[in-house]
């Protein structure tokens, strides 16, 4: 306790000693006790510890002595003691109680109180009753008179309370290393128990609680001894006591326990009559007077509030909720001006402290069932910064009302006011202040920002509640929500970021470990709930400050919180509070009551949600209409229909710069917020008339674009700056985070869809912002282009589809542009090595295909061409698409479409065939032709068909290296399609890939070769034939079967069904004034020279690959598709189809040789087979190429050719000769034959077709050579179809127009050339059958019988159907449709040929069984029977002598089979033939001449002739009744039968005397013929005697009649001459008879002879001389037969 250093005792020691001299020097006189004390004490100072006590007596005597001289020494030497720490208990007691009696006596008030001081501060050695004497007499000190006294002893007092509690923690330090038994529990009965405390804290207990009994008016236990105390003083002392002191509070449960049962319930009662007082409300009302609220007593217990709530808290949640609800309460309208200006103060106070803040959230807001005091906190700030507005109180001095100019609306005063003036307010003061709805309050600055210094809180002097300033209040509320929300926003963000921080260490020590949460969710939780209670409040205040600011500072501040908490928000994931606050700032940038649905729909949503407080709901205040800002816009609004003009003030902009700055700053937070920020940034830019430019960044646009837009000078420097943050902002979008980016680009989507929609149906402008900027967007992420592509894109492709022009024009631009910025981009890796992503880049070009509208398109294909131009050689995978882009072309396009695309595909073909893959090549080929089938530009579709020949060259020329490389793809995928377990599935997939090049290659121009324009096809078949033949040699073997079938089979069916069904209208012009040939003036005539080309085409490859193609299986299959392709184009009913169809079939029958010549490598096409209609166009080597390249092609060419052409390998002859291929043709041939000849069934049609004579001739001509081929087997039925065939062909009639060039005039006797065919493929056969083995004899009756048909045509030409035709005789060309051919010379040579035939085969066996001999005789009979009828005269004259030549071959051989029966039937036929030619019905033209009729009859004469010499003679082997027959003919003959036509003149010749004398003499030489050897010869006479009697009995008598009628008048001539013949036959007769032996004469022949007797008596009265002695002679032999009768009987047994 004593001073330590040896010098400062030795010090100590000489000043007590002269103080003792002192003292004893003063007391000598009067107070000699006091002298003595200090005498002797000043002998002891050596120990001054030990006797304090008595060291300090003589100076406590001195202070009785009540002398101020003494007193003053005495109390400075004590103090002198005290200060050295030599003062013991005892001493201490002692001087206390000194001091009390001098307090008593009113003397040395200041030295009483600083001694005390100096006592209490410099030691410990007082305790208990002492210190609370010493306490109560400075507690008494402070009510005296004296108001320096007063003061002194207040400060004194509050020293020495700190000291007390200084103490209590000093003795805390002492004891904390030391372990203490625990104290037993307290139970709360006895509140002076502080047993268990050590002595100074139980001081410090002591006094705290007499403080609060003191305070509460009760007396105390302690401080015994008090007269008086004041409330404001206990409470001042209260309040520094807790707020010095709150650790021996926390820590010590006693002193915890006072806080909760003394302070508390103390504060609370005090402030009853605050809480009970309603401002306004009279006295009178309430039945017992209110006590009114006292400002020092309330403000000093909110300080004690505020000390309670900020140090423990922790202890007192309850009441500190009792606390905070009260204090939310003196907010309330209806309290005193003075008191809500405190109670602003103290949240003020709690405002600054996020922490506590923090707590309360915690134990109330976040508890069930309690109350939500942090957002009642925050909602009463709230509401009374609303209720300043809405209720100008009367504690306030009234507002001061507008200046007159502003009562309108801000905006059209404004307006009116014009940018110059700077609007309405420039009229106003330029003090800081909030204006609202004619409310005026001033802004003053409060406190530094963070920090509440309060004023009034502080004014512990006052009694009086002072007057508050206008606009205070405001202010400190307007501090508070500044300071609340700048506290919680960054101590969240500080434990945001230090998480943030932790979280990324983490990651980088243990990449590979999940990230854990350093933070407990619970403090998510409590920051979340933090923001949830009070975003409402904040809100609804700040946007109503924010309304009414006229201060640009106050603006920014309040655009500062409102952002800091949407950053906030955004962190925290609070999505609805978030959007709130930037709603809020979206309202306020842009003009009053703007229509904008995103930001309406978003504050529906919130207001939907009603937020009270204490019964007030809390409005989320919109904008009012009364700015009073600088107008520093005027512009038009974004929106569907044209409204009026908008305008910006100087507010909106600083409002869109907070946005911006938000979006910048916080845009990784904003998520789905973006859409709210975008929306509002396109309105505005719109408004303030900003357009996009190149590259997405926007410009101020040209006056012209917006007329209504007005800006002022301020605005327009703040434009371009607006401009680039605007760009910037897009820019940053590169910093990201991905989920964030795609917020961005969804928002900027959702955007662009709005103003799509906004733009369908009109025309208007566009807004262009969301486009442009998604452009900007894509533009600086190149990086990560993968991630936002496909939205990004979707959206732009959505965009390009829109009718509104100018924005496809920007949908495309944006998506062009960003497609080359792609592809132009250095990515890592690099896209070569990054198939996916440039698939992926490329993708939406190919998507643009998909839409209509021509410019799109157009830009599309522009950007092909740059981007060929620029990347082309490393496009890569890329190719299909870009191809695919190319080749996407309809016909419904312009040409101008069509055209770019086709560049795009030149530049293809021309440059890049090597770089691209070798899997592209197919595509090419595809998108080549299908430039070829467009059919808007005839033009483009020839050149890609020269195209594809380019094409065919380079894979020609590249064939290894492109082999190679598509059989390493084939490998690859093959291998691909076996893992998956599918087949690999490509067109023509079995045939190796390079080979599936060329089939693709023909398969394209076999879709040409049916296009439905003639040039088209015309040049793709010449192309197709000469690719095939030219490059065919490279196909491996069994690719050739894929050609065959699914190439020129598939051609030749698609042609074959287009020509059959083509139109048949006459085509007026060819477009433009072409004039079209008459043989080309239908598209099916056009048709028809296509399918001759493909027919032609196909056969010369049949002809010229045979070799190669026999070696496929199927060839016979093939061969007959061929054939059926040949046969339908021949019966097709177009002349040059059927026509060329036969030479096509004469091709592939090798009947028509292919060249050979195949030295010359120029010939090499000719040798192959390219019909040379096909090489002259393409001057025998393709378009604009010489075709040969290489070396190794002519090697090639001549190999193949020198194998293929000239001799074929041994042992291939017996397989060209294979019989079932000529065996298909024969059948082929037949039914082309049948089909062609067959006549129209029904009654023909006007347009029936026939076939004409040419292609009749050329099918015939076929058929000799065919028939080499199949003759081993050519059996009866063969020939029977051959016989039908060509009796068709022979009976078509020929068309009137042709007949001119194919009948020979009439009078010529010439064959057509069919005739000729025809008779040649009959020789042809009969030549075979002559040379070949006797079974083939059978078919010789086959043969006479179709040469016999066509005999039959000389008298009857065959008809053709029901065809009327006109015969060519009188047909006048013009006239007739159909004219028959003159048959006659045909018939006539069918005849010769016939009749030579016969002479060569009458002995063999068939042709005597099938009885030609009767069929020849039977077919005579008819030109024979018709005789001057016949059509022409020369053919019966013709007949009669072919007869004859036949009879004399035939008769021999009949004769010698007689007795086989086979000519029986023959014998009558020949007896009708000889009777209906020798007596013909028909009478000789009138004009024929004498010489001409004897030469007619000597004819006649000669068949007679025959009859005697070669069939009477051999009677007995021919039937009886022929011979009758022919007797009776004779006989017939034999007299004269005149025609009545004949002239008197001519009777004489006609009378055919001549020969009527051979019948006879026939008849007579042959009754009489005595030399009967057999009795077959007998018959014979005996028949010819009957015959002539009669007939010589018929003659008699009618000359008997005639004589006797005709009186005088000489008979006839003739019949004279006849009369004179019949009487000298009957002498004749006569003497024949008597000369023949009796028995050979028949009883029936005496009879007949003696009849005629009395016939010959009766014309002895004949006048005629001649008549008369012939009768003489004739009646002379009868004298013979006068005999006498004999006895019957006898001569019946005789």
């Amino acid at each position: 306790m004593s001073t330590s250093s040896p010098e400062a005792v030795k010090k100590l020691l000489e000043n007590m000693q002269t103080d003792l001299r002192s003292l004893s020097m003063e007391c000598k006189k009067k107070f000699p006790p006091v002298k003595e004390v200090s005498l002797i004490v000043s002998l002891t100072l050596s120990s001054l510890k030990e006797n304090s006590s008595e060291v300090v007596q003589p100076f406590l005597m001195g202070c009785g002595t009540k002398e101020p001289k003494i007193t003053q020494l005495c109390l400075a030497a004590i103090q002198r003691l005290m200060s050295h720490e030599v003062v013991s208990e005892a001493a201490a007691g002692n001087i206390i109680n000194m001091l009390w009696q001098l307090m008593e006596y009113g003397l040395e008030e200041l030295k009483l109180l600083q001694t005390v001081l100096v006592l209490l501060t410099t030691n410990t050695v007082v305790h208990d009753e002492v210190l609370s004497k010493a306490i109560v007499l400075c507690f008494r000190l402070h009510f005296t008179k004296d108001n320096i006294t007063n003061n002194t002893a207040a400060a004194t007092v509050r020293q020495v309370v700190t000291v007390v509690f200084e103490r209590m923690v000093a003795e805390d330090e002492r004891f904390k290393g030391i372990v203490e038994q625990p104290p037993p529990v307290q139970g709360n009965t006895n509140r002076r128990s502080v047993s268990t405390l050590r002595p100074s804290a139980k001081d410090a207990y002591m006094l705290f609680q007499d403080l609060c009994q003191l305070v509460n008016a009760d007396a105390p236990y302690w401080l015994v001894g008090m007269t008086e105390m004041t409330r404001t003083f206990g409470l001042e002392l209260l309040e520094s006591v807790l707020n010095d002191f709150p650790g021996v509070f926390l820590q010590h449960q006693e002193f915890s326990f006072l806080l909760k049962e003394r302070v508390c319930p103390l504060v609370i009662k005090l402030f009853s009559p605050n809480i009970k007082f309603r401002q306004g409300s009279s006295s009178a009302a309430s039945p017992a007077p209110v006590e009114k609220p006292y400002f020092p007593i309330c403000m000093r217990l909110l300080r004690v509030v505020s000390v309670l709530i900020k140090h423990f808290y922790s202890l007192l949640v309850t009441e500190c909720e009792i606390f905070l609800s009260l204090l939310v309460k003196f907010l309330d309208g209806e309290k005193p001006q003075w008191l809500r200006a405190v109670a602003v103060e103290s949240v003020h106070r709690l405002c600054v402290q996020p922490h506590l803040l923090r707590s309360f959230c915690q134990s109330y807001d976040m508890k069930q069932h309690s109350t939500k005091v942090f957002r009642d906190i925050v909602n009463a700030l709230g509401s009374f910064i609303q209720s300043l507005f809405i209720v100008p109180n009367s504690g306030i001095t009234p507002a001061v009302s507008l200046p007159a100019g502003s009562s309108g609306s801000g905006a059209q005063g404004a307006a009116q006011g014009g940018p110059g003036t700077g609007g309405v307010g420039s009229n106003l003061t330029t003090q800081a202040a909030f204006e609202y709805r004619g409310t005026w309050i001033p802004l003053m600055t409060v406190s530094v920002q963070g920090s509440a210094k309060a004023t009034y809180l502080e004014m512990l002097d006052k009694v009086e509640p002072p007057s508050i300033p206008e606009g205070y209040a405001m202010s400190v509320a307007f501090s508070a929500l500044l300071d609340l929300v700048r506290g919680i926003t960054s101590m969240i963000e500080r434990e945001l970021s230090k998480e943030e921080d932790l979280a990324a260490e983490f990651r980088e020590g243990h990449p590979d470990q999940e990230c854990l949460d350093f933070f407990s969710p619970g403090a998510h939780l409590v920051w979340e709930e933090m923001v949830s209670a009070c975003w409402c409040g904040l809100l609804a205040a700040l946007s109503l400050l924010l309304d009414a600011s006229t201060d640009e500072t106050a603006t920014e501040n309040i655009l500062k919180a409102e952002l800091t908490m949407a950053s906030l928000c955004g962190r925290l994931g609070l999505v609805t509070p978030r959007d709130a606050f930037i709603t809020a700032i979206c309202k306020a940038s842009l003009p009053p009551h703007y229509a904008l649905t995103v930001l309406s729909s978003n504050s529906i949503n919130l207001s939907s949600k009603a937020y009270s407080i204490q019964g007030q709901s809390v409005q989320i205040i919109s904008p009012s209409s009364e700015s009073h800002q600088q107008v520093v816009a005027v512009g038009q609004p974004l929106s569907a229909q044209p409204q009026g003009t908008v305008v910006l003030t100087s507010k909106n902009i600083q409002c869109m710069r907070t946005l911006l700055n938000l979006a910048h700053c916080h845009g990784a937070v904003l998520g789905t917020s973006w859409q709210l920020v975008l929306a509002t940034l396109q309105h505005l830019v719109w408004i303030l008339g900003l357009k996009p430019a190149v590259g997405g960044a926007l410009k101020p646009g040209r006056a012209v674009e917006g007329p209504s837009t007005v800006l002022t000078t301020a605005v327009m420097t703040d434009l371009p700056v607006i401009a680039n943050i605007l760009s910037r902002l897009f820019e940053s979008s590169q910093y990201l985070d991905d989920v964030s980016l795609h917020h961005l680009i969804n928002a900027l989507c959702s955007l662009s869809l709005e103003a799509m929609d906004m733009a369908n149906g009109n025309n208007k402008e566009p807004s262009l912002f969301a486009v442009a900027k998604l452009l900007e967007t894509g533009l600086v992420n190149m990086d990560r282009i993968e991630i936002l592509w496909r939205p990004l894109t979707g959206h732009l492709l959505e965009v390009c589809q829109h009718p509104n022009s100018r924005m496809r024009e920007w949908g495309a631009e944006a998506l062009t542009a960003l497609i080359k910025a792609g592809l132009a981009y250095n990515h890592d890796p690099p896209l070569s090595q990054n198939q996916r992503l440039q698939l992926l880049l490329l993708n939406p070009l190919k998507e643009l295909s998909n839409v209509l509208h021509a410019d799109i398109r157009q830009k599309q294909l522009e950007s092909v061409l740059q981007i060929l131009q620029s990347q082309g050689d490393s496009l890569g995978p890329g190719w299909p698409l870009v191809l695919g882009v190319i080749g996407a072309i309809r016909n419904d396009q312009g040409e101008s479409l069509i055209r770019t695309a086709f560049q795009c595909l030149q530049l293809v073909v021309t440059d890049f065939l090597p770089t691209m893959p070798c899997t592209c090549l197919q595509i090419v080929v595809d998108v080549a032709g299908s430039f070829g089938l467009q059919n808007q530009e005839l033009n483009i579709s020839l050149t890609s068909i020269g195209l594809l020949w380019n094409i065919s060259d380079y894979f020609f020329q590249r064939g290894e290296s492109i082999i190679q490389e598509l059989e390493k793809e084939e490998a690859a995928l093959q291998k691909q399609a076996q893992e998956k377990g599918e087949t690999l599935n490509r067109p023509f997939h079995p045939a190796p890939p390079f080979d599936c090049l060329w089939l693709c290659l023909y398969a394209k121009l076999g879709e040409l070769c049916v296009d439905p324009r003639p040039a088209v096809r015309k040049s793709a078949g010449q192309t197709l034939f000469s690719t095939i033949a030219a490059h065919g040699t490279l196909l491996q073997q069994p690719t050739w079967h894929i050609v065959v079938w699914k190439v020129l089979f598939h051609l030749l069916n698609r042609v074959r069904t287009s020509s059959t069904t083509a139109d048949k209208e006459k085509i007026e012009s060819g477009g433009g004034n072409i004039l079209i040939h008459h043989s080309r003036d239908t598209a099916e005539k056009q048709w028809a020279e296509t399918w001759v080309l493909t027919l032609a085409g196909v056969a010369r490859i049949f002809n010229t690959r045979r070799y190669l193609l026999q070696q496929l299986g199927d060839f016979f299959e093939a061969w007959e598709v061929q054939l059926n392709h040949i046969q339908s184009a021949a019966l097709s009913k177009n002349n040059e189809v059927s026509l060329a169809a036969l030479k096509s079939f004469q091709e592939i029958l090798q009947i028509v040789t292919p060249v050979k010549d195949s030295d010359k490598v120029g010939d090499a096409l000719a040798a192959m087979g390219v019909p040379p209609v096909l090489i002259d166009p393409l001057s025998a080597s393709g378009p604009g190429r010489p075709l040969v390249r290489s070396d190794s092609l002519v090697e090639r060419l001549t190999r193949y050719n020198g194998a293929e052409l000239q001799n074929p390998p041994p042992g291939e002859e017996s397989a060209l000769e294979d019989s079932a291929l000529w065996w298909s043709a024969w059948n082929t041939w037949y039914r082309t034959g049948t089909d062609c000849t067959r006549p129209p069934s029904g009654p023909t049609e006007k347009f029936s077709f026939i076939p004409s004579q040419p292609f009749l001739t050329a099918l015939i001509q076929i058929f000799p050579a065919l028939y080499q081929h199949i003759k081993a087997k050519f059996s009866m039925d063969e020939l029977k179809k051959l016989g039908v065939i060509l009796h068709g062909a022979v009976s078509v009639p020929i068309s009137s127009d042709a007949s001119p060039f194919i009948l020979p005039s009439y009078t010529e006797a010439v064959l057509t050339s069919l005739q000729e065919a025809v008779l040649t493929a009959l020789d042809v056969l009969q030549k075979a059958i002559c040379v070949g083995p006797e079974n083939l004899q059978v078919m010789y009756p086959a043969i006479f019988e179709q040469l016999l048909l066509f005999v039959e045509f000389s008298c009857k030409p065959p008809q053709y159907g029901r065809v009327e035709t006109k015969h060519v005789a009188n047909a006048k060309y013009n006239q007739a449709e159909w004219v028959a051919l003159n048959y006659v010379p045909f018939a006539e040579r069918s005849l010769e040929v016939l009749v030579d035939l016969y002479h060569k085969t009458a002995c063999h066996k068939a042709v005597i069984n099938e009885k030609v001999l009767q069929n020849i005789i039977k077919t005579l009979r008819m030109p024979l029977g018709l005789k001057y009828a016949c059509p022409s005269e020369t053919t019966w004259k013709l007949a009669v002598s072919s007869l004859l030549k036949v009879l004399s071959i035939g008769l021999p051989v009949a004769r010698q089979h007689a007795s086989s029966g086979k000519f029986e039937t023959m014998w009558p036929e020949l007896a009708n033939t000889f009777e209906d030619f020798l007596f013909t019905k028909s009478t000789p033209p009138d004009n024929l001449s004498i010489q001409e009729f004897q030469k007619n009859e000597a004819i006649d004469v000669e068949v007679v002739q025959l009859i005697s010499t070669e069939i009477l003679p051999f009677a007995n082997f021919i039937p009886k009744d022929f011979v009758g027959q022919i007797m009776t003919m004779l006989n017939k003959g034999s007299i004269h039968s005149q025609s009545p036509s004949f002239t008197e003149a001519e009777i004489d010749v006609r009378m055919r005397e001549e020969f009527s004398k051979v019948c006879f003499e026939t008849l007579l030489q042959f009754s009489f013929s005595n030399k009967v050897s057999t009795p077959q010869e007998g018959y014979i006479s005996r028949m010819a005697l009957s015959v002539l009697l009669k007939r010589s009995q018929d003659v008699l008598r009618r000359y008997v009649e005639d004589e006797r009628l005709s009186g005088r008048c000489p008979l006839p001539r003739q019949q004279v001459t006849e009369i004179i013949f019949v009487l000298k036959a009957i002498s004749t007769l006569m003497d024949s008879l008597k000369k023949t032996q009796p028995e050979n004469v028949d009883g029936n022949t005496w009879a007949q002879v003696i009849a005629l007797y009395p016939t010959l008596v009766e014309c002895i009265t004949c006048s005629s001389t001649e008549v008369s002695s012939a009768l003489k002679e004739a009646l002379g032999p009868f004298k013979d037969f006068m005999q006498p009768p004999v006895s019957r009987v006898q001569n019946g047994e005789s």
